[in-house]
């Protein structure tokens, strides 16, 4: 009978561990960090910084200027040799100075028409002018290397 039992626990653990995960819907929460410092923003606090609109194939977005934000943060954009930005999928992109200090680099929260597609929540990376894979969607953290 404890054989039985065993067996039974083990084949439950063994389908659970092994059973697909649904993805979680992605949160209205911004986290930036550098070394041991994190801050986490949400979106009302993105709001709160100011708002600039830029044009990336054909839409138009609304967000805060990479920069006020890194600033806002406590960190220098001056100071830093790097900007690491990672999506919600894993996928990262590092950004040098010579584009994130540009004055027109933002992080988007929603359009201009209405809210980010669910491919692109909850926030997206827009650097007009540059190639789509630097325009990073679904960014969940920011990490600024000094």
């Amino acid at each position: 009978m404890k054989r039985i039992l065993f067996a039974l626990l083990a084949l439950a653990f063994l389908v659970s561990a092994c059973a697909s995960k649904t993805p979680s819907a992605p949160t209205n929460t911004l986290l930036i960090s550098m070394g041991d410092v994190e801050k986490s923003y949400t979106l009302a606090d993105l709001q709160a910084l100011g708002e600039v609109q830029e044009t990336f194939k054909d839409v138009t977005y609304i967000g805060v200027q990479l920069t006020t934000l890194l600033a806002k943060a406590g960190f220098n954009p001056a100071s830093l040799s790097a900007v690491k930005v990672v999506a919600s999928d894993g996928y990262t992109v590092n950004y040098d100075p010579a584009l994130f200090n540009l004055p027109d680099t933002m992080l988007a929260y929603a359009r201009l028409d209405g809210p980010l597609t669910d491919t692109e929540a909850p926030f997206t990376m827009v650097l007009p002018g540059q190639e789509g894979k630097m325009n990073a969607r679904m960014v969940v953290k920011i990490v600024a290397l000094p």
